[in-house]
């Protein structure tokens, strides 16, 4: 068998408030019954990140912030990724983009996927990630996994806070679908960027 593709699970909600651990956690343990990936969280909170003050990306020049240094280290070694996307009116958190932003070589050509959030299951958000994404030379996968109207409402605090294996016939086959997409994204691209 081939060497697992290393993916990060990208936490990119850092309100105290957030729903977000509760997919994760989920993501984490669906992971963790495959043997052709391993998922690790990344969670925004840990890396205290500034807002980006660089004189430039660090596609031109290092960057000189040491917590952005110890982000682009911490997210360097991934073959992919997959984002927890909260929607905050229409798009992605003002952390996740900061955090985005405050890399670049890191991202360019893995993949990437969300598991997304919201009264329309975070798709507007994820789908301004895909823009930010494309633009940072990493490679959208077709496949993510959204939980919007009556399943947020049934594993969300404000609503029935049920388990999430209370929905997860309805969102297990997207997850599937995701991790396979992933794992055959991160094969290519790593080898690909091997033999370049």
């Amino acid at each position: 068998m081939s060497t697992p593709s290393r993916l990060g699970l990208i936490i990119g909600s850092t309100r105290p408030q957030r729903f977000a651990d509760k997919p994760a956690d989920w993501l984490l343990e669906q992971a963790d019954k495959r043997e052709d990936l391993t998922l690790d969280r990344l969670d925004l909170r840990d890396f205290e990140l500034p807002f980006f003050a660089e004189a430039t990306t660090n596609l031109h020049a290092p960057s000189a912030d040491p917590k952005v240094r110890a982000w682009q280290d911490a997210i360097r070694p991934y073959d992919g990724y997959i984002f927890v996307v909260a929607e905050y009116n229409h798009s992605i958190t003002a952390a996740l983009k900061n955090a985005l932003d405050q890399a670049y070589v890191e991202w360019v050509r893995k993949p990437f996927s969300a598991f997304g959030y919201g009264s329309t299951g975070g798709a507007r958000a994820v789908e301004h990630l895909r823009g930010i994404g494309v633009e940072l030379q990493m490679v959208p996968s077709k496949f993510g996994a959204h939980i919007g109207g009556s399943d947020l409402f049934r594993v969300h605090p404000f609503g029935g806070n049920a388990p999430m294996s209370d929905i997860a016939d309805a969102i297990q086959p997207s997850v599937d679908a995701m991790f396979s997409d992933l794992v055959w994204w991160s094969r290519t691209l790593s080898a690909a960027r091997a033999a370049s």
